[in-house]
């Protein structure tokens, strides 16, 4: 049923789709600054989006070893990007996400940069392909970046346990 589907319908879906997520995940963050930041609410996104892993069970979502060592370099990339704009701030000795401008517009551009990427590439990959790349881009962007939250969460913690 879905082999009598054009592509390009597929890729329009999913940039939508991607932008969608992308306006969703900004509005979190923005509404997350209001409240103190915990491991958990750090640790959980990743882990939750490992699930989309399964996607490879399927043939068409998986990809060759060298797509996958572009997408895992992409994502780091980018994800050096959002550990640079990423900050913590104590207030009423809890911690709290810093508030960025440049956040949201950094967000925003690699948004765009994973749109224009996905549209330039999806004549030169199958769209299954194309999806898993994107998701170890993502996942290869998202651990990272959390990891590197946690750290700096864990050592602004114990600083003030220790006060």
């Amino acid at each position: 049923m879905l082999a009598n589907i054009p592509s390009q319908y597929f890729i329009i879906l999913s940039t939508v789709m991607a932008f969608l997520m992308g306006l969703f995940v900004m509005m979190v963050r923005i509404r997350s600054q209001k409240k103190p930041v915990n491991a958990k609410k750090i640790l959980i996104p990743p882990i939750a989006m490992s699930s989309g892993g399964l996607m490879f069970i399927f043939q068409e979502f998986r990809v060759t070893p060298i797509q996958i060592l572009e997408a895992v370099a992409v994502g780091v990339i980018f994800s050096t990007v959002l550990i640079a704009t990423s900050k913590f701030e104590v207030r009423n000795d809890e911690i709290y996400m810093k508030r960025s401008k440049a956040f949201f517009f950094i967000l925003a551009g690699l948004l765009i940069l994973r749109v224009l990427l996905k549209v330039y590439l999806s004549d030169s990959f199958d769209v299954g392909e194309l999806a898993g790349m994107f998701w170890i881009l993502a996942f290869s962007m998202l651990w990272p970046w959390r990891l590197a939250m946690y750290s700096r969460y864990k050592k602004i913690e114990k600083t003030l346990l220790a006060s």
